[in-house]
């Protein structure tokens, strides 16, 4: 399963600012102006994370999002380049189906998912959205599908059979 990290000091992280909300409260003298941020975080190899932020300036926003999405850091069990298997995951009434592509496929998924997926380190995948197309909840979905990938050595200890598989 991937596994969370706790200390990310020595990481060289990149982020990519996903989305940038505009929220409008109305109050007595008017509306009141305030932004949020969603924002992916990854080493472009096997770690990735996500975070939101809101604040009343947009820089602010993105620095404490930037700030919550260290918290979030997993570590993926990556085969080749894709995903080691098929997965789905869930976020609200969003769903994001994550297919292993063969070498050469590329990412092939909509811009907020291959953003999570591109700082994650994976090449080669075909994706699938279903329902709520926000990209607050398909970071999410897209988030917890990969916090679902197993390692080949993992599934072969919990079924107890030992697995052919190919690695390039």
């Amino acid at each position: 399963m991937a596994e969370i990290i706790k200390d990310n000091a020595e990481l060289k992280l990149e982020e990519i600012v996903v989305r940038i909300n505009r929220v409008a409260t109305v109050v007595k003298g008017g509306k009141r102006f305030s932004f949020s941020a969603l924002v992916a975080i990854g080493n472009r190899e096997n770690i990735v994370g996500y975070g939101f932020g809101k604040a009343n300036e947009v820089p602010n926003a993105v620095e404490k999002a930037i700030k919550n999405a260290k918290t979030r850091l997993i570590k993926l069990p990556l085969l080749s380049g894709t995903v080691p298997h098929e997965v789905v995951g869930n976020y609200c009434n969003s769903k994001v189906l994550l297919l292993p592509a063969s070498a050469g496929t590329g990412i092939i998924a909509g811009s907020s998912v291959r953003n999570v997926l591109e700082l994650a380190g994976i090449h080669n995948v075909l994706t699938k959205s279903f329902g709520s197309n926000t990209a607050v909840n398909l970071v999410k979905a897209t988030y917890d599908a990969l916090l679902q990938l197993r390692d080949v050595k993992e599934v072969e200890r919990l079924r107890g059979v030992k697995l052919d598989y190919v690695t390039k």
